[in-house]
């Protein structure tokens, strides 16, 4: 019995901008029907779709970075990603002897990008990101791809103009202040898709009001926008009194489970504001406890009185 012969692929003839049916360029060049990664083993391609539209509401911002690379979120949708099956792919695609042929749209007609290759210096970093249908938080892989028969594109992203914007150096930390009035926060780049919880909400009341507050008594008010080195996701503070140099940060509960996450991020940014004086804004005054609690780590407590503000330590005055 003869095995049967493998059909014969054409030579490749699609140029960056060239429209095809995803279904046809599967019929004629192999690789996976479904998916964002589709290595062939009729043809020495590795395939790669992207959506950047429906990407960037679960928090995978797919796209040209202000670097020149194009940036590519691996795949995986449940639990932290690894290097295995289409993401080892892509890494190793050199080694066996690939092309990385990138496409913008996973379904019907796609658009060619053109011809890639892992970023050699730093092929891939890691980021957070939701799982699929809006899980927990997770560890996901982005490659840096490099463009071998096109030229970069001005980033399009709103994580990119953000990081293009902020004008970045590698060898830098970032830190921006913001206006008060922009809203955006950390969950924007990891996990947009998400509403807002309740917590959120009374936050944001939180900061307004003590905001109100201190410019009532002439203070002048921000917040900070951070990039660590290394980092393409930022980080962003609730609130920022210049006068007082004092860095808050606002919950909306008034339980343990917070002021410990409050700690934890008052630490983050305290490594680039060293000298600010670190708060957590409550809507109630905390147990002892948790007073004690944040004062072990040179935090102060703050909450609203009838009268004002009341803090836990007597020489922080609002």
């Amino acid at each position: 019995m003869t095995k049967p012969v493998p059909p014969v692929s054409p030579s490749w003839s699609l140029e960056p901008g060239d429209r095809i049916e995803r279904k046809r360029l599967h019929e004629d060049f192999g690789g996976r029907t479904q998916g964002g990664i589709g290595p062939s083993r009729r043809t020495p391609n590795v395939f790669i779709f992207t959506d950047p539209i429906a990407g960037e509401k679960h928090g995978y911002f797919d796209g040209w970075m202000p670097d020149g690379l194009f940036h590519y979120c691996g795949e995986g949708q449940h639990g932290d990603q690894r290097m295995i099956s289409g993401n080892a792919s892509i890494l190793n695609h050199r080694q066996e002897g690939r092309t990385l042929r990138v496409f913008q749209g996973a379904r019907g007609t796609v658009t060619y990008l053109g011809k890639f290759e892992v970023y050699g210096k730093d092929p891939w970093y890691e980021v957070d990101a939701p799982e699929t249908g809006g899980g927990p938080v997770r560890r996901v892989i982005v490659f840096r791809l490099k463009p071998l028969d096109t030229e970069p594109q001005p980033p399009q992203t709103r994580l990119a103009r953000l990081l293009a914007a902020a004008n970045r150096l590698e060898t830098e930390d970032q830190v921006q202040e913001l206006p008060l009035e922009q809203q955006l926060t950390e969950r924007s780049f990891v996990a947009p898709a998400q509403e807002p919880y309740e917590a959120e909400r009374k936050e944001a009341s939180l900061v307004k009001d003590l905001a109100g507050h201190l410019r009532d008594k002439g203070h002048t008010v921000s917040r900070h926008q951070i990039l660590p080195k290394g980092e393409t996701r930022p980080l962003f503070t609730d609130l920022y009194d210049q006068d007082l140099d004092l860095l808050v940060e606002a919950k909306g509960s008034v339980t343990r489970e917070n002021v410990r996450m409050a700690v934890g991020q008052l630490a983050d940014y305290g490594r680039f504001m060293p000298e600010a004086t670190r708060a957590i804004l409550l809507p109630t005054k905390p147990r002892p406890d948790l007073i004690a609690l944040a004062h072990s780590q040179d935090i102060v407590v703050i909450w609203p009185i009838e009268s004002g503000y009341a803090t836990s330590r007597a020489e922080i005055r609002l």
